[in-house]
């Protein structure tokens, strides 16, 4: 029997004042299925091993498998663009850091932008880098790779991670204080330009952690470190303060972000679930090996990630055009 047309439109009406599904219902039984984080890089880099080692923690925390993709290239920007084309879910995040989500946005034309396409979770990583050369480059202290540099002007080779990276502006900056000039090599990521560093193909790097393997193996030189103070991953390395070149201070970090639009209850689960981890002593432990420095609870913040990201851009933008540097 059919309903009539007053029982049929009384039905109705009932219908559409039901709640929607609402992301609020989404954030209140994610995760339900595993989440990909996409690392914007080629796999045995810093931010892949140092994620590597959180996400065994977070898996059991949020009860649901994490997979790790990488996607290199164009500087990090191809997996990062997938992040921000990503739906707002919960289950496609991304490691960003002071490349992807500060210079980028100032060096390339994306088709995304880095301040507002993104919904920070939480930083998990600050680290500075390293200065490394080959073994067969004739110097063994800073000042000596210094002299030598000056003497073969435009005959080292440099690599980084793409134009505008900060191992890129390190290496321009690094030239303006020593006065030395050498050749800029651009990879897909930091742990191919490392591989042809220790085979001998190029001779130095500003470096990521991952670098902290192959100075404790011995297949590449180290000279200096980015930091205020030695790391105590690899104490026997000077600062470059210390070595003899003072102004030479570099920071970076690694964060977790979100595609624009997430809800805040599954960013405040996120949120704890790499707070809780790096608590973890374990874990503290291991990524203080790889050369890593854990932020504090007040760095972590989805809050205090937007406001440092905000303030690079301000910072660094300007003299980023200041320089004219750009995609080439």
């Amino acid at each position: 029997m059919r309903p009539s047309r007053r029982t049929f439109l009384h039905l109705a009406v009932g219908a559409a004042a039901l709640p929607p599904v609402s992301r609020f219902a989404w954030a209140q039984t994610y995760p339900t299925r595993p989440i990909t984080i996409i690392v914007p890089y080629p796999a045995g880099g810093g931010a892949d091993a140092v994620l590597r080692v959180m996400v065994e923690r977070m898996r059991t925390l949020l009860g649901q498998p994490i997979i790790i993709e990488n996607v290199s290239g164009g500087s990090g920007n191809i997996g990062t663009g997938r992040v921000a084309r990503a739906a707002p879910d919960g289950y496609t995040l991304g490691i960003g850091n002071w490349s992807t989500h500060v210079g980028n946005g100032a060096i390339y034309a994306l088709p995304y932008n880095v301040l507002s396409d993104f919904e920070p979770v939480a930083m998990h990583q600050i680290f500075y880098l390293m200065l490394v050369a080959k073994k067969a480059l004739p110097a063994n202290s800073l000042k000596e790779l210094i002299a030598w540099l000056k003497a073969n002007p435009d005959k080292a080779s440099h690599g980084t991670t793409g134009v505008g990276g900060q191992g890129h502006l390190a290496g321009i900056l690094f030239q303006n204080l020593t006065d030395t000039r050498f050749q800029h090599v651009p990879y897909r990521g930091i742990s191919l330009a490392m591989q042809d560093l220790v085979a001998g193909q190029i001779d130095l790097i500003f470096a990521d952690t991952s670098a902290v393997a192959h100075v404790r193996a011995g297949s590449v030189k180290a000279f200096a470190v980015t930091a205020g103070r030695r790391l105590p991953a690899v104490p026997d390395i000077p600062t470059a303060a210390e070595a003899g070149l003072a102004g030479f201070s570099i920071a970076n970090w690694n964060g977790i972000f979100a595609p624009k639009g997430t809800p805040k209850d599954i960013i405040g689960k996120l949120n704890g679930a790499v707070s809780s981890t790096l608590d973890d002593a374990g874990v503290a432990r291991k990524l203080v090996g790889l050369g890593s420095e854990i932020p504090s609870h007040e760095q972590r913040t989805p809050e205090a990630v937007a406001a440092l990201q905000k303030a690079e851009v301000e910072k660094w933008w300007p003299i980023i055009n200041a320089a004219n540097i750009r995609d080439e």
